[in-house]
């Protein structure tokens, strides 16, 4: 699932070619939105709000969020598609460019005014103008019987964080996905190292958490197996959930992090 660092490029990528344009086409192939149709008006900005992407036009908001499959194009109007017109949930084009998500996770519509209706249970976010440490610390302490692997990717508490970061920070902290937010010391500064790690790759196409930007880029996301960079012990994997249907995989060193 895309994480905040890739939505939020998306979202200045989109907004590079949509911002103060009037749309010449739209076209929403969602069954509750799909009489609505905003050609003709303009679209004043695209935003992120943590993983989630914010179409303001007109007196709407088109809110989307990737899950796992969805992504947004940019084409010039004539361009070939990389992904098949089938899997096209929203084409929005003005007269230079077209702009296609594709198997959209969730779409909808909103009035500008009720953004709140679709976002506004999200934390902090921490690529976004009101990023606040003091308010995510307060959100993951809410909380201290519950691991730190899950109060990291609960979007109430701060809003950006995937499964790639979740793990790359407990690992770089040395702590256990599993380990209880009440048990992790220095809690401050892991806030402070989400907010530089995603900060750094938000305008990078390859992410990083080790420094390099080819062959080793993670310390432990999907090197279960393989040795720890740092002290050689085989990486472990396993999975952590809520609940059954939640479960993400986890990767952690046994020596480096308790």
């Amino acid at each position: 699932m895309p994480e905040g660092d890739t939505v939020y490029r998306a979202a200045k990528n989109l907004n590079a070619v949509l911002a103060g344009t009037v749309l010449t086409r739209c076209d929403i192939r969602v069954p509750a939105f799909a009489t609505l149709d905003l050609t003709g008006e303009t679209v004043d900005e695209v935003i992120s709000r943590g993983k989630h992407l914010l179409m303001r036009i007109g007196a709407y908001s088109i809110h989307s969020h990737l899950k796992m499959e969805g992504s947004w194009h940019i084409y010039r109007h004539g361009a070939t598609w990389r992904r098949p017109l089938w899997q096209a949930r929203a084409i929005l084009a003005n007269a230079s460019w077209v702009t296609v998500g594709f198997e959209l996770g969730t779409l909808d519509v909103v009035a500008r005014e009720s953004e709140d209706e679709v976002v506004g249970y999200l934390g902090p976010d921490l690529l976004g103008p009101d990023w606040n440490p003091d308010l995510a610390l307060a959100n993951l302490r809410a909380d201290p019987a519950r691991a730190i692997g899950l109060a990291l990717l609960d979007q109430r508490n701060l809003a950006g964080l995937g499964n790639v970061y979740r793990n790359e920070l407990c690992f770089l902290r040395g702590v256990l996905p599993t380990r209880p937010v009440g048990e992790v010391n220095d809690l401050e500064r892991m806030v402070a190292l989400a907010h530089r790690l995603i900060d750094a790759n938000k305008d990078r196409a390859e992410r990083t958490t080790t420094g390099k930007l080819r062959g080793d880029t993670d310390w432990v996301y999907g090197r279960q197996g393989r040795a720890c960079l740092r002290c050689g012990t085989r990486v472990r994997h396993g999975t952590l959930g809520d609940t059954e249907l939640q479960l993400r995989d986890i990767f952690w060193c046994q020596h480096c992090q308790t």
